[in-house]
C-alpha cells in the first residue's frame, strides 16, 4: 500500500462526499419529506449504483477516457433528470400519509441517478485514474479502493438525510413545509445547473 497516495486519495474523496451534490441534496430533500428510515432504500440504491459504476470504470478506464463526449451527454441527461426532480419537489404540497408512501423514492432511483450523474462518472475516473494503484496494481486493488470510497460516502449521504429530517421536524406546519419544499427544490435545481455547466 502506498501511504502518501492513500492520504492524497482521502483528501480527494472526503471533501467530494461531504459537500453538496446530487446525491447529498436529494437525500436531504427526501429526508425532509419522508424521514431517514424511508430514505434508506434510496441510499442503498445509491450504494449499489456506486458499486456497479465504479466496477465498470475500474475495468474500462482507458476506453471511457477516450470517449469523453459520452460523459458530456450523461451529464446533460443527469442535469435534466435532477431538474425534473427539483421541480416536483419545489411545487409539492403537504400530503397525507397514503400519498406520502406512494411517492417515496426507492433503490431504483438511487441506482439510476449514479449512471446519469456526470459528476459521479468524473469522480470515478479521477479516483481510478489518479489513485487506482494505492492498494497495488490490477483490477482487485481498484475494487478495494472502490469499497473504501463507498464506506466513506455512505455516512455523508446519511448525514444529509438526517439534516433533511431535522428540517422536517423543525418546520412541521403545512405552510412551513411548502417553504421547505421550495427551498430544497431550488437547491436541487441549482445543483442541476451546476452539473450542466461544470
Amino acid at each position: 500500500m502506498d501511504g502518501s497516495l492513500l492520504i492524497a486519495a482521502l483528501a480527494f474523496m472526503i471533501p467530494m462526499y461531504i459537500t453538496p451534490g446530487p446525491n447529498n441534496v436529494l437525500c436531504a430533500v427526501h429526508g425532509s419529506r419522508y424521514g431517514i428510515r424511508a430514505t434508506m432504500p434510496l441510499i442503498s440504491g445509491m450504494a449499489i449504483g456506486w458499486l456497479l459504476m465504479g466496477t465498470i470504470v475500474a475495468g474500462a478506464l482507458d476506453i471511457i477516457e477516450q470517449n469523453e463526449g459520452i460523459l458530456e451527454y450523461l451529464t446533460l441527461i443527469g442535469a435534466g433528470y435532477i431538474a425534473y426532480l427539483s421541480f416536483n419537489i419545489a411545487t409539492a404540497k403537504p400530503f397525507d400519509k397514503e400519498e406520502q408512501e406512494s411517492n417515496i423514492l426507492g433503490p431504483g432511483t438511487g441506482i439510476l441517478l449514479q449512471f446519469v450523474n456526470g459528476k459521479a462518472w468524473i469522480h470515478d475516473l479521477v479516483l481510478m485514474g489518479s489513485f487506482g494503484t494505492v492498494f497495488g496494481y490490477g483490477f482487485g486493488p481498484k475494487i478495494i479502493l472502490l469499497f473504501l470510497s463507498i464506506i466513506l460516502a455512505l455516512p455523508a449521504v446519511m448525514s444529509w438525510a438526517v439534516f433533511g429530517t431535522i428540517l422536517r421536524r423543525t418546520f412541521s406546519t403545512p405552510k412551513s413545509a411548502i417553504w421547505i419544499n421550495r427551498f430544497l427544490g431550488t437547491s436541487l435545481f441549482i445543483v442541476a445547473i451546476w452539473l450542466a455547466f461544470y
